[in-house]
C-alpha cells in the first residue's frame, strides 16, 4: 500500500504486460460464453479494456490510466445501455480497487479523486457509453465535437479544421500536455480519420494510443491529406520518443498477411494481436504516401488503408459483411 506520491517518472518507460488472450465473440447464437467487457491489467496503474463481440460487432478497446490526482478514461464503447454493457459499474470498482492500494496520505486521495471521460474521436462505437457516467461525481465527460476536445485539452485554433504541420493548412497543431497527477501525457491532433480524433502518449508505459487512426483492421480514410499529414507527424513523434507499443481500439485483421475478418464478424478466433510497432507505424505512413491520390480500398500486410472510399467500396465491403452474416447464420441454424 502506497501512501505518498506515486513516481511515473524515475522509471519510465515502465514494464507491462500485454501477455494476454483476448476474449473475440462465440461461434453461433451463444451470448453468454464470454464476459461484456474483459480487463487486463497491463501494470498496476494502467488497464486495458476490451468489449464483447457478443455484445457489439466492433469489440473496442478501452483504456483506463490512473494518476496521483485522477484518472483518464480514453473511450466509453459501441453500447450505451448499462445492462448490455456495464462500463460504469466497472470502471467504478477498478478505481476503488486502485484507491484501496494508493490512499494517499491518510485517505486524503479517495476524497478527491477525479475521473476524465474522453474519446479518441467521437465515433459511436467510442462514445455511446458517455451517459452512463453523467451522474457521477468527481467526473468530466468531454464532449466528442472538435470544439469541446481543442477546448478542454487546449490544442489551438487550427483543432478540427483539418490542419496540421505539414499539410499546408495556415494553423499548425502543436502538441499538449495533460496531467494525471504526476503521469503527464501527451496528447497530439489527428485528423484524417475523424477531424477531432486524438492520440495519446504516455510516457509511463510508453505507449502511443492511437484510436482508429492506427490500428490493425481497415483505415477508413475520409481525408487523404490530413491523414498523411498525421502519419507523417506520428512517425516524426515516434523517433523523440521510446514507445513500447502503439495500441489502437480495434482488431480486425487475421493472423494470414493482408486477411481481414468482414465487417460485422461477431466471432473472431484467428485475429492478430493488438499491439503494433514503431517499424508497423512507419509503415502505414509509407503506404499512406504510396496510396496518396488514389482513392479505393489498397491492402497491406498488417492493415488496410480505405482511402477516401468511393460508394462502390462501402457497397462491396457492407455486401462480404452481410455474406458472411448469411452463412453463419446458415451454419449455425
Amino acid at each position: 500500500m502506497t501512501d505518498s506520491l506515486i513516481d511515473f517518472v524515475s522509471a519510465a518507460p515502465t514494464a507491462g504486460s500485454l501477455e494476454v488472450s483476448w476474449i473475440h465473440g462465440v461461434p453461433g447464437k451463444r451470448s453468454d460464453g464470454e464476459p461484456k467487457i474483459q480487463v487486463h491489467h497491463y501494470d498496476e496503474h494502467t488497464v486495458i479494456l476490451r468489449q464483447s463481440k457478443s455484445v457489439n460487432y466492433e469489440a473496442p478497446f478501452i483504456f483506463l490510466l490512473f494518476g496521483n490526482d485522477r484518472a483518464l478514461l480514453l473511450d466509453t464503447g459501441a453500447t450505451a445501455d448499462p445492462d448490455h454493457f456495464p462500463l460504469r459499474t466497472t470502471v467504478d470498482r477498478l478505481i476503488g480497487e486502485w484507491l484501496d492500494q494508493h490512499p494517499g496520505e491518510q485517505g486524503e486521495r479517495r476524497a478527491r479523486y477525479e475521473l476524465v471521460i474522453a474519446h479518441t474521436h467521437g465515433h459511436g462505437d467510442h462514445v455511446a457509453a458517455d451517459a452512463q457516467f453523467a451522474d457521477r461525481p468527481a467526473t468530466t465527460v468531454v464532449a466528442r465535437d472538435a470544439d469541446a476536445v481543442r477546448s478542454f485539452f487546449g490544442l489551438g485554433a487550427g483543432f478540427g479544421s483539418g490542419s496540421v504541420s505539414g499539410s499546408g493548412g495556415s494553423q499548425p497543431l502543436e502538441n499538449v500536455t495533460f496531467d494525471l497527477g504526476g503521469r503527464v501525457l501527451e496528447v497530439l491532433a489527428s485528423p484524417g480519420h475523424h477531424q477531432a480524433a486524438i492520440t495519446v502518449y504516455d510516457p509511463w508505459t510508453g505507449i502511443l494510443l492511437t484510436g482508429d487512426t492506427v490500428l490493425p483492421g481497415r483505415l477508413y480514410v475520409a481525408d487523404s491529406a490530413a491523414f498523411l499529414a498525421t502519419m507523417e507527424r506520428l512517425v516524426d513523434f515516434a523517433g523523440t520518443r521510446p514507445i513500447t507499443h502503439v495500441l489502437g481500439c480495434h482488431v480486425e485483421m487475421t493472423t494470414r498477411p493482408g486477411v481481414d475478418y468482414p465487417i460485422g464478424a461477431a466471432y473472431q478466433p484467428d485475429e492478430r494481436a493488438l499491439q503494433m510497432s514503431v517499424a508497423q507505424l512507419v509503415a502505414i505512413r509509407d503506404a499512406a504516401v504510396a496510396v496518396a491520390g488514389r482513392r479505393g480500398v489498397h491492402r497491406f500486410d498488417d492493415f488496410l488503408i480505405y482511402n477516401e472510399p468511393r460508394k462502390v467500396d462501402m457497397v462491396k465491403l457492407i455486401a462480404r459483411g452481410l455474406t458472411h452474416k448469411l452463412v453463419t447464420r446458415l451454419k449455425t441454424a
